[in-house]
């Protein structure tokens, strides 16, 4: 059953943000005093009373501005009303009355979906008698509220815009969908990606960086398979990042990779590498997320072979030999649905495991064909080895001493590890233990 979608409109800084917080019971949109700070429209799973539907937080609508970003965000409105069920007008109890409430509305009545006026920051009595100017606006009901504070308004409010949904059932149902978090510097085309793989404009593309402030969660299915796309904001180094909104913007991304099944890290072609491209990349292997480098714009690349742009990298950056490579272009298309292919490659090697009988004929082939040294007359021992939990694969190997292991040893067996079980696109664990140790 399809779930019922809430658009919320209103000019900026009259607090949508704020309420879709309050109604998703955490701190989802970036808030700030800034007017415009949310840009793209936000998809919000929300719940009141077991019954389920989802937000959509949009950018403040600024009627007779052509400036660039004003346009794209109206444009964004304007694709949540017409995915909308039920639109929320919000407006500004503070501040009043504004001549773009009076645009708004208008643009409002003249489509076929209800429209509830919400009058905001109503935080005290004598803005309760202000709120009635509204009426002004000619909407048949006004909601008053206050999405800061959490008054009584925000739960009378929910429960008119639910009354008609029915109260979702128990599922024990997991998630299958593969969740892939695009991320990268700002300004490396994740956004072109993202709308070209859902074949529309979702989110605001443009060549100033730092477009994309929130995390975007969008839903495709691929063959078959689901797959939940997040679209990030530009990590940039944190030196270079300013405090508040950005650095929340970058927080948000982090945790993204942390809560993704596979990231793909969107690498500007033309530039190559870079330092910050390789702490994005750390910040995944961390994570222990599936790990996806895309190179994008390589339509203008010219008279490079792969192979040896691949061995560039490798010799640049030997810890991500590991991880999946991909040559796209967002503009063309070129490769894009190999994407989805090489995700599902990923998450199947995130899940797989190893019986702990082959385990050990590796470790022990490994171990004999290579001792270790001894260190002061005493020689380290394997006893046996087992994959303790997937996601990332991690495996523990039980020694007699953890003094006696040395780093290139345990290079070595990282490395004998990946030769006979591959892996390729997942960050693996080795763990080294002491027999009895817990």
């Amino acid at each position: 059953m399809k779930e019922k979608i809430i658009a919320i409109i209103g000019r900026p800084n009259v607090g949508k943000s704020t309420l879709v917080n309050r109604i998703a019971g955490k701190r989802l949109s970036i808030v700030d005093d800034k007017p415009n700070i949310t840009r793209d429209r936000i998809y919000i799973d929300a719940s009141w009373q077991g019954k389920n539907f989802i937000l959509i937080d949009t950018g403040g609508i600024v009627e007779g501005n052509e400036d660039e970003f004003v346009k794209n965000i109206n444009a964004q409105v304007e694709l949540a009303i017409e995915e909308a069920d039920l639109i929320l007008f919000v407006t500004d109890a503070q501040t009043g009355l504004n001549p773009y409430d009076y645009d708004i509305a208008n643009k409002l009545r003249s489509i076929e979906k209800k429209v509830l006026l919400v009058v905001n920051k109503v935080d005290s009595k004598h803005q309760v008698d202000d709120a009635s100017e509204f009426w002004a606006l000619g909407f048949s009901e006004m909601h008053l509220l206050s999405a800061l504070h959490g008054d009584g308004g925000v739960g009378d409010l929910l429960d008119i815009i639910t009354k008609d949904i029915e109260p979702a059932q128990d599922e024990n149902n997991e998630d299958e969908a593969i969740k892939i978090a695009i991320v990268g510097k700002p300004n490396a085309g994740k956004s072109s990606i993202l709308n070209n793989l859902l074949n529309k404009q979702r989110a605001i593309v443009s060549d100033v960086s730092g477009t994309t402030r929130d995390s975007i969660d969008e839903e495709i299915i691929y063959k078959d398979k689901i797959f939940r796309l997040v679209d990030t904001a530009g990590i940039r180094k944190k030196s270079k990042v300013d405090y508040g909104v950005e650095m929340f913007a970058v927080d948000r991304a982090i945790r993204a990779i942390r809560e993704c099944d596979v990231a793909l890290l969107v690498i500007d072609a033309q530039e190559g590498l870079s330092d910050q491209d390789k702490k994005i990349a750390s910040i995944c292997e961390s994570a222990g997320c599936g790990l996806i480098l895309a190179f994008n714009k390589w339509d203008l690349i010219k008279n490079v072979q792969t192979h040896k742009f691949e061995a560039e990298i490798e010799r640049q950056a030997p810890f991500l030999n590991y991880a999946q490579k991909i040559y796209i272009s967002a503009k063309t298309g070129q490769r894009l649905e190999e994407i989805f292919k090489m995700a599902i490659a990923v998450q199947a090697e995130r899940e797989k495991r190893i019986s702990t009988g082959l385990l050990n004929k590796v470790i022990n082939e490994a171990y004999s064909l290579n001792p270790p040294t001894s260190i002061k007359g005493k020689l380290l021992k394997i006893y046996y080895s087992t994959q303790a939990k997937v996601n990332p694969p991690t495996f523990v190997i039980f020694i007699n001493n953890k003094d006696l292991i040395q780093d290139n040893y345990k290079r070595y067996m990282y490395k004998k590890i990946r030769e006979n079980f591959g892996y390729k696109g997942v960050p693996i664990v080795v763990s080294y233990r002491q027999k009895g140790e817990k």
